[in-house]
């Protein structure tokens, strides 16, 4: 939060490298905290207040105090859990037989998007992202554009079926020509492209947003191929 100077040592010269300007804080991610009066007795504000309380007021014995009376109580809960045989289950970490680790059951390490990502904040220790969802909805869009194609299939086909039967003789079976035929089991559907077998190209919305979607998965790999070239 404070300035950080570069002091080149043969000269003495000084230059800033990093300055907290009050526009650089606007820009920051507002910090989102549970209120106090809404916090479990174990959540790490409550249950540390007053070592934290002692340390800002520069108390540093009371401090102490307070640390070790946590410890100690810290102590007998695991001991009485050991003589009860009960065994503990955190809520929110996992631990590693491997590693003798433990890890945050909900933690997020994938590259922050910004094309869909609006908002990481936490709910119950629980760690969550607030997404856009862009390709959520494209997909439930082009859903909707199949399943419309797939009805208009199906109807075609029937009404097929019923030219069909209506030509026949009632009284004897004879093989009829018709202008319909029998139609083909559907295709499995394919993503490829853009393009879905054995129906009729995307409505002009599918088709505009893909290709959009298409430019920004191009402009993000760019993105990501200069990030790993100024890291190297």
């Amino acid at each position: 939060d404070g300035e950080v100077h570069i002091t080149e040592l043969k000269n003495g010269n000084v230059e800033v490298f990093w300055n907290p300007t009050s526009e650089v804080r606007r820009q920051r991610l507002k910090r989102h905290t549970v209120l106090f009066e809404e916090q479990t007795d174990f959540e790490s504000e409550r249950l540390w207040r007053h070592v934290t309380s002692a340390i800002n007021k520069g108390d540093q014995h009371k401090a102490t105090q307070e640390k070790f009376v946590l410890e100690q109580e810290q102590r007998h809960a695991a001991q009485e859990r050991r003589e009860n045989g009960t065994e503990w289950k955190p809520l929110l970490f996992q631990h590693d037989a491997t590693t003798n680790e433990w890890h945050y059951k909900y933690e997020d390490l994938r590259p922050w998007d910004p094309l869909n990502d609006i908002a990481q904040f936490e709910k119950n220790g629980i760690l969550q992202t607030m997404e856009r969802h862009l390709s959520t909805r494209m997909s439930n869009h082009k859903t909707t554009c199949i399943n419309n194609q797939i009805t208009r299939h199906e109807r075609s086909a029937e009404d097929c079926r019923r030219r069909k039967t209506s030509d026949q003789p009632s009284n004897h079976s004879q093989n009829t020509e018709t202008s319909c035929s029998t139609p083909e089991s559907v295709q499995e559907l394919s993503d490829d492209d853009g393009k879905y077998l054995g129906f009729e190209s995307l409505c002009a919305q599918c088709g505009k947003e893909m290709n959009h979607l298409e430019e920004i998965h191009s402009a993000v790999l760019s993105l990501q191929r200069a990030q790993q070239d100024i890291h190297r």
